[in-house]
């Protein structure tokens, strides 16, 4: 099977070619979602965080508050550290029992859209990685029409990450998502028309 990572930076179209990818046939999984039932209540991440940010950051449901612990986070690097400490390897070991699941079901490639691949150095975990590019303001457009948060906030969050450049660099395939949204699909088709082949060779 042939394990396949959707990455690239904060507003680059990652999720529509993850969609795109799933609408051709692919299992496809989020990173995001499964940092989201990290923590949630009962979840051992969710307990950890606890631990180490306290109750200010707990819903009175007993689930992890991501908008009290982002605002922790984002200004403190340390904090930032832990929690990805807690997170990472957490999210890492579903996404390796979902390749493994999808592998034992017959699956002839898996999807998993991870933003911090590189940041994270698990590149080396998958057969081929596909990087979403676009301009860098369309990227702080798109952050802030999505999320709503300030042009500030949208440009430390892009400056956070990795230099799209480096990932653009690193990419088995790149996806540029400047266009519209149609222009984007069909480059995502081509790349899906590939990832096949290399199945099939493999």
């Amino acid at each position: 099977m042939l394990k396949v990572a959707v990455t690239g930076g904060i507003g680059t179209g990652k999720s529509a070619v993850l969609a795109r990818f799933a609408e051709l046939g692919a299992p496809v999984v989020d990173a995001d979602a499964l940092v989201h039932a990290q923590l949630r209540a009962g979840a051992p991440a969710a307990a950890e965080v606890r631990r180490r940010f306290g109750d200010a950051v707990v819903t009175a449901g007993g689930d992890i508050d991501r908008a009290r612990l982002g605002a922790l986070v984002f200004q403190d690097a340390r904090a930032r550290r832990d929690l990805e400490a807690i997170l990472h390897p957490a999210v890492y070991r579903a996404i390796d029992a979902w390749m493994r699941a999808q592998e034992a079901g017959g699956a002839r490639i898996a999807v998993a859209e991870i933003p911090l691949l590189f940041e994270t150095g698990h590149e080396g975990d998958f057969d081929c990685v596909v990087v979403t590019a676009c301009d860098g303001e369309e990227q702080v457009r798109r952050a802030m029409a999505r999320s709503g948060m300030s042009e500030a906030d949208a440009r430390r969050r892009v400056a956070a990450q990795w230099p799209l450049a480096e990932k653009v660099r690193r990419a088995d395939f790149v996806i540029r998502t400047d266009g519209t949204l149609e222009s984007t699909r069909l480059a995502a088709d081509a790349v899906w028309d590939a990832l096949m082949r290399r199945a099939s060779v493999g």
